[in-house]
């Protein structure tokens, strides 16, 4: 029977917190969706301040997409830089 080494432990931890850290996009792809949907009928309602509700609403996407893109960032950390390479 094979022993789990700890750098097998560690490598097996990352993968799976990398998996993990990428469901992360689901909140703001699930956020940007209704954000645009509700955008979408802003406009339809008032064709007029189409120029405002596009900025405010193309800012909101923005700023949520930033926790999916730090999950993103958080699951390459992990399964590319091994810190713990010398235990």
């Amino acid at each position: 029977m094979d022993q789990i080494t700890n750098q097998g432990l560690i490598s097996a931890c990352s993968a799976i917190g990398a998996g993990l850290a990428v469901i992360a996009g689901i909140g703001p792809g699930i956020g940007q969706g209704i954000a645009a949907g509700y955008g979408a009928s802003a406009v339809g309602r008032n064709p007029g301040a189409k120029g405002d509700i596009m900025s405010t609403m193309l800012l909101g996407q923005a700023v949520a997409e930033t926790t999916g893109l730090y999950g993103l960032v958080v699951a390459l950390l992990l399964m590319f830089v091994k810190p713990f390479k010398g235990v």
